[in-house]
């Protein structure tokens, strides 16, 4: 017999027939689920029965569907997703404040009391805090919702919920056109039946311009909430920066009325001091290490000073978090004395395998020795990490009473709000107290004894984390360095030769910037080299870097030759807005901003072009440049070096006196630069033209890098003193300095060697003789010794 196809029973019509009827009641356009429940109930049979017996009749259900929609008729296919729509898309502020989970505001009274002000004025009470990023916008706007929990507010705002409308929550999933827009307009509605209960707040306010916005639809979050921000139904707080408000808002004038701002400025140093004062038990709790004043003075300075393209009191902030995540990095992993025991016995164990094998006496008696110290590595490794293990339980302690202490507080606080003053009564006087105790026992039995764990953050901490951000040596200076910089006039003379006085100006400046002495707000240094070509004025940029960075290639160098040109001031700081270019940024902006302690070598630079040096005056006074995007670059941590050839017929004429050589130099350069430009400058320093004398040396040098450079394929190098003194001899030219030294020592010694490689008479690992053959003035480059020599 043929299956007949499923029918509703006369149960289902009826409690459908229920349903239609119940939303024809109340007003409904289609039939939802709350209408089902409510026509299943009134209906009667099996399923009114579960619901009867669970509380739930016709009339409780029908109530409770009235709290949940409230007035509103259900006109879409999807009524569930308009509901609690606040709930979904926006986060409670004041329940998180009364949770105590909001950090605590400090120093912004006025910026919250202008906010407050707005807040209560009859129409247009909506205010936008604009200010740049990190000072603090959103921390206004958290402080406002504790004053509320606290009741500091007027009576107009005194019970008010503050929600945080999350936009992108609304955005996501939005797949159909019109489904954001219900969304928002749930949220709006709900807004508008709490009668002025709710004050929602929107960060990053510009991202309402556009939201939403598709195809060739111009309805937008911003113009959906327009009329309602005029007609003072909606209470707005909005927060965004200068650029975005400019960019956003203030294009749309309609839209930029309906709002107040308040300008949110950076605070000042002190300012951001108590911030981070007030800040800092929040960190120690949750790093669970300690944090010195110290350290917090230290991140509030030395961040204002060296991390220029953030804003204070975020930088600030950062740095005692970083430091702080550092420090408990270092607590949880294992210290360095427990490890380097650890490896020595696995070494020691790893050996002890291979003698074990080995029957012959010697090895034997290895064995036994090994065993013993073995036996000792042990025994100092087990207990130095029993020591580690107790001294890590005993921060843990301490970690886990601050966290319970800030838990038991905000509970005291909940408490008095709520007026349960017995509970109150009982955390203030009994838990509290305990607890402090407790706290004190477990920091005297840290502090007291040898601890192997550091669970201070110090001041040299915060230094550490600036010179991983920034590259610049911000702490004390080392003992080790101290001496560096002290003989730092020896090391540079190494390589530099015959040039005391730059390289003694070049030092000083070196030395004033690490000891805190210099001016902060100008470059370490900016001096102006003079000189013939070849007499190390470049060498001396290269020594330099080499000296502070470890590598002579550490630095920004700049052939100013190629600056000919009027425009080409563009490629230096980036191009200007509308010309090609404009997004690459400027050669020397870009590389300073990547790496803003360096040395800047600007070579050549009187052939650069007159408009150049203009660019260069607010370097050299402020230590600031602005590229082409208008961001500042900070140049108070580089030390520019400028090299020029003005004069060097006139340096290298050894016929003038000194005095008059150098009036007459300076007379040429005078003519050739602005006077403000030249005033700006430390110092312009005359290198001298090279000797006999100075050319021995530079022999020296020259012979020392190809040895180096020989010492890869396990060469080496022995030059006679005959033959250095035949190479300084050769290669001395009064005009042109060291250069054709260079030049000669490749000739010489570099051809005949690179011949007698490729010819196998010289191989790996041998000894390469170098030594003058008088007779036909030349050098002979031979495997082995031959005569006197001395080792190059």
């Amino acid at each position: 017999s043929a299956v007949s196809a499923p029918a509703p029973s006369r149960d289902l019509l009826r409690v459908l027939n229920a349903a239609g009827e119940q939303a024809t009641a109340l007003g409904d356009e289609y039939v939802s689920t709350e209408h089902l429940l409510v026509g299943l109930a009134s209906v009667g049979g099996a399923a009114a029965t579960v619901l009867s017996n669970a509380g739930a009749t016709a009339e409780t259900l029908t109530a409770a569907f009235r709290t949940v929609r409230g007035n509103r008729r259900i006109t879409s296919p999807d009524p569930e997703a308009t509901y609690k729509s606040l709930e979904k898309y926006a986060v409670d502020l004041t329940e998180r404040a009364r949770e105590g989970k909001l950090d605590p505001v400090i120093g912004r009274d006025t910026e919250i009391r202008r906010v407050v002000q707005v807040l209560s004025r009859r129409t247009k009470n909506n205010p936008v805090l604009i200010g740049e990023p990190g000072v603090g916008k959103t921390a206004i706007v958290e402080g406002l919702a504790q004053r509320i929990i606290a009741g500091d507010v007027p009576e107009s705002l005194k019970g008010k919920r503050l929600m945080s409308l999350d936009l992108s929550a609304m955005v996501a999933g939005a797949k159909y056109r019109g489904e954001f827009e219900e969304r928002l307009k749930a949220v709006l509605s709900e807004i508008t039946d709490s009668a002025g209960e709710i004050v929602t707040f929107i960060d990053e306010l510009h991202t309402i311009v556009g939201a939403g916005a598709t195809g060739d639809s111009a309805m937008d979050a911003g113009n959906m909430i327009k009329p309602m921000l005029a007609r003072g139904e909606l209470r707005m707080v909005g927060a965004t920066t200068l650029d975005e408000y400019r960019e956003h808002i203030e294009k749309d004038a309609a839209l930029e009325r309906r709002f107040q701002p308040v300008l949110v400025g950076e605070p000042t140093v002190e300012d951001t001091i108590g911030i981070l004062r007030g800040l800092k038990e929040r960190y120690e709790v949750h790093h669970g290490v300690r944090i010195t004043d110290a350290a917090i003075v230290a991140a509030a300075t030395l961040s204002d000073r060296y991390v220029t393209a953030r804003f204070l009191p975020d930088k600030a902030i950062d740095l005692v978090d970083e430091a702080a995540s550092r420090l408990r990095m270092e607590i949880d992993s294992r210290p360095v004395e427990v490890d380097e025991v650890e490896r020595v016995v696995r070494r020691l164990e790893i050996e002890e395998m291979a003698l074990s094998k080995e029957d012959d006496p010697a090895s034997q008696e290895r064995l036994s020795a090994l065993r013993v110290d073995l036996a000792d590595r042990r025994e100092t490794l087990a207990e130095l990490t029993a020591r580690w293990q107790q001294d890590k339980g005993a921060i843990d302690r301490i970690r886990i009473a601050k966290e319970e202490l800030e838990s038991v507080r905000s509970e005291s606080d909940r408490a008095e709000r709520d007026g349960d003053l017995a509970r109150v009564a009982e955390l203030r006087y009994g838990r509290i107290p305990a607890l402090e105790r407790q706290l004190a026992e477990a920091e005297v039995s840290v502090h007291s004894g040898e601890s192997m764990l550091t669970e201070e953050v110090s001041e040299q901490d915060i230094a550490d984390v600036v010179a991983a951000w920034t590259g610049i040596p911000a702490g004390r200076l080392m003992e080790g360095e101290t001496a560096k910089l002290l003989r730092m006039e020896q090391v540079l003379a190494t390589r530099v030769v015959g040039q005391e006085a730059a390289v003694q100006a070049v030092a000083d400046a070196v030395r004033r910037a690490r000891a805190g002495v210099s001016d902060p707000n100008r470059p370490t240094g900016s001096f102006l080299f003079l000189g013939p070509t070849g007499v190390g004025k470049t060498e001396l940029a290269k020594a330099l870097a080499e000296f502070l960075f470890d590598d002579e290639r550490a630095m920004v160098r700049v052939d100013m030759s190629e600056y000919g040109e009027k425009h080409s001031v563009a490629r230096l700081v980036g191009a200007p807005p509308g010309y090609v270019g404009y997004e690459s940024g400027g050669q020397l902006t870009e590389a300073v901003r990547r790496r803003p302690y360096t040395v800047v070598l600007l070579d050549e630079v009187e052939k650069a072009h007159q408009d150049v040096f203009d660019v260069l005056l607010q370097v050299l006074d402020d230590g600031r440049l602005t590229d082409g995007q208008g961001r500042t670059v900070d140049f108070r941590n580089t030390l520019l070096i400028l090299t020029s050839n003005l004069g060097s017929a006139l340096i290298a004429d050894q016929g003038l006196p000194e005095g008059g050589r150098k009036d007459a130099v300076m007379e040429i350069v005078r003519r050739h630069f602005k006077p403000e430009f030249l005033n700006r400058l430390d110092d312009v320093v005359m290198f001298n033209s090279l000797g006999a004398d100075e050319l021995t040396h530079i022999v020296d040098i020259q012979v020392d890098q190809l040895a180096r450079r020989l010492s890869a394929r396990r060469l080496t190098l022995e030059v006679t003193p005959g033959a250095r003194e035949w190479l300084a001899l050769g290669g001395f030219d009064p005009v042109y300095g060291a250069r054709p030294l260079r030049r000669l020592v490749q000739s010489a010694i570099g051809d005949p060697l690179a011949r007698a490689l490729l010819a196998g008479e010289i191989r790996d690992g041998d000894t390469v003789a170098v030594d003058v053959v008088p007779r036909e003035d030349c050098l002979s480059v031979s495997s082995g010794l031959s005569g006197p020599s001395a080792t190059g």
